[in-house]
C-alpha cells in the first residue's frame, strides 16, 4: 500500500481547495494511505473526512521553527512513497525534502524545487483555477479536469446548527485576512436591511471577526439578525451554509467553504480578481465586482493591507443592488 502525504500549511481557503486534489488522489490510488499536513485550525476540516488517514499539524505559534524541525523528523520516520508539496514556500519545500520520499513533487516556484523529483510549472492567471493548478501536480499519472473541492461535515456538525435552520435564512461572512478584500461595513448593513422581514440573517466568522459582525448587527435595522462569529467550527459553518438561501462573502475562506458543500454563494471581489483562480465553484454562484474596474485593480495577489491610493474604489464602488438581487 502506497503512503502519500500532501502538504498545504497556508490559509484556510487554500486548504479547502486542496480537497479537490485529495478527491482525485483517492480515486486514482484507492488503496493508498492518504495523509495531509496543515496548520491550526485547519486540521479541523478533516475531522470526518473519509479519505484522509492522518492529519499532521504544524503549530506556527510559539517555537514555530523548533516545531517545524520536530515535524520534519517525525514525517521522515513515516517513509512516505510520495509527497505532494502544494505550496511555494521554503518551509513546505524543506518538509518535502526532509521527508526522504522516493517521489517528491511540487511547483517550480518553490525555492527548494531543485531537490524535487518532479517539478511542475506554476501557472497563475489566464482563468486557471487553483484546483486545476493543484491537479497539475499529477501530470504523468492522471490529469483530467479537477473535481470540485469537497468537505464532509459530520452529523454532529449538522446537529450543532439545526436550531438555526427553522426557516429561510441567509449568511453573511463580512471579513477577510486582507483589509482591502473586504466590502465596506455599511454595504453589508444595507444588504441586511433589504432582506425580507420573515427570514434570518446569520453573521459568520472567527473569533477575530466578532467586532465587525457585531457592528453590522448593531447598525442594521433588521430584527432577525444574529452574530454567530466565533461560535461555530469551520465544518459546522459549512453545514449551516449548505442549506442557506444564499451565502454572501468576500474573496475569502467562506467562499470556498460554500464551494466545498455546493452551497449557493455570492462573492464580492474588491481588491483582487477572479482571474487569479479563486472564483466560487458552486452550481449557484456569482462574482460581484466594482464597475467600472479601477485601473489599480488588482493591487496584489492577496490585495493589500492598505489601499495604495487611499481611495478604496474597488470596495466603495461595488453596487449593493447586485447583492440584493440575490436575496
Amino acid at each position: 500500500m502506497e503512503k502519500i502525504l500532501v502538504i498545504q500549511t497556508a490559509s484556510t481557503g487554500d486548504v479547502i481547495l486542496l480537497t479537490s486534489l485529495l478527491e482525485k488522489l483517492h480515486h486514482k490510488f484507492e488503496g493508498a494511505r492518504l495523509d495531509v499536513l496543515v496548520k491550526k485550525p485547519n486540521h479541523t476540516l478533516f475531522v470526518a473526512h473519509p479519505y484522509v488517514n492522518n492529519v499532521w499539524i504544524w503549530d506556527k505559534g510559539k517555537r514555530k521553527y523548533m516545531n517545524l524541525l520536530t515535524l520534519c523528523e517525525s514525517i521522515r520516520k513515516e517513509r512516505y512513497d510520495v509527497v505532494f508539496c502544494v505550496q511555494r514556500f521554503f518551509s513546505a519545500g524543506l518538509i518535502t525534502l526532509c521527508s526522504g520520499a522516493r517521489n517528491r513533487i511540487g511547483f517550480d516556484k518553490n525555492p527548494l524545487s531543485l531537490f524535487f523529483t518532479r517539478r511542475v510549472r506554476h501557472r497563475i492567471g489566464r482563468g486557471i483555477h487553483e484546483t486545476d493548478r493543484n491537479i497539475s501536480l499529477m501530470e504523468g499519472m492522471w490529469c483530467d479536469k479537477a473535481p470540485k473541492p469537497r468537505l464532509y461535515p459530520s452529523q454532529r456538525d449538522f446537529a450543532a446548527v439545526s436550531r438555526y435552520k427553522q426557516g429561510v435564512y441567509y449568511t453573511i461572512s463580512p471579513s477577510s485576512l486582507w483589509p482591502t478584500k473586504t466590502l465596506p461595513v455599511e454595504k453589508w448593513v444595507e444588504l441586511a436591511d433589504t432582506a425580507e422581514r420573515d427570514c434570518m440573517i446569520y453573521l459568520l466568522g472567527g473569533d477575530k471577526d466578532m467586532e465587525v459582525c457585531e457592528r453590522i448587527r448593531r447598525e442594521s435595522s433588521c430584527d432577525n439578525i444574529m452574530n454567530l462569529s466565533g461560535r461555530l467550527s469551520l465544518l459546522a459553518s459549512a453545514a449551516l451554509m449548505r442549506d442557506a438561501k444564499m451565502n454572501f462573502c468576500n474573496d475569502s475562506a467562506p467562499l470556498h467553504l460554500a464551494s466545498a458543500v455546493n452551497a449557493p454563494v455570492t462573492a464580492v471581489f474588491c481588491s483582487t480578481t477572479p482571474d487569479f483562480g479563486f472564483w466560487p465553484l458552486s452550481d449557484d454562484s456569482l462574482v460581484v465586482e466594482a464597475e467600472p474596474k479601477p485601473s489599480c485593480k488588482p493591487c496584489g495577489l492577496h490585495g493589500a493591507r492598505k489601499c495604495p491610493r487611499s481611495t478604496y474604489e474597488c470596495g466603495i464602488n461595488v453596487d449593493v443592488r447586485k447583492l440584493i438581487d440575490r436575496l
